[in-house]
């Protein structure tokens, strides 16, 4: 009779792990076009925060391409449009203006989504009245580039 008992539990405890993992497996691949547009995000925010051109179309329309083949929509269609402006932007002051409204975007979708926001950090020009995110310390203004690199602030 303990035996059978202890079996059952065994069971039923072997049986919620393999529930627990598919879930984890299935929450992880969800999110999976969303990290892509984050990833491709921050290479642009690197690249404008060094005076850089070089990738961000690419990027960009990356974004719009991640965003679009999301079966379960996670983001607006919104982004995409974003990003394609942002792919067409011809110049680095205009790639600038139009990275303000993805960022925009961008800050929004992970303030109502706070557990994705924890790899990123929150940053403000107020010479440009415009935020962005990136990974890390210290300020890397995508606004001003190497001008003014360290202008802004850092939300926590």
């Amino acid at each position: 009779m303990k035996l059978k008992i202890i079996r059952t539990v065994l069971l039923t405890a072997l049986g919620l792990l393999a529930a627990s993992n598919v879930k984890a497996a299935n929450e992880s691949a969800l999110m999976e076009p969303v990290k892509s547009v984050y990833d491709h995000y921050v290479k642009i925010q690197t690249a404008l925060a060094s005076d850089s051109t070089k990738d961000v179309a690419a990027n960009a329309t990356a974004i719009a391409k991640a965003v679009r083949s999301d079966s379960m929509k996670m983001l607006s269609p919104k982004v995409a449009q974003q990003a394609e402006a942002l792919a067409k932007a011809a110049s680095l002051e205009t790639e600038r203006e139009a990275f303000k409204p993805l960022s925009q975007s961008l800050i929004e979708y992970l303030a109502a989504n706070p557990a994705a926001a924890a790899q990123f950090v929150e940053g403000y020009c107020p010479m440009a009245k415009a935020g962005w995110l990136q990974t890390s310390t210290p300020v890397n203004n995508p606004y001003m580039g190497k001008s003014m690199l360290r202008c802004g602030e850092l939300k926590s």
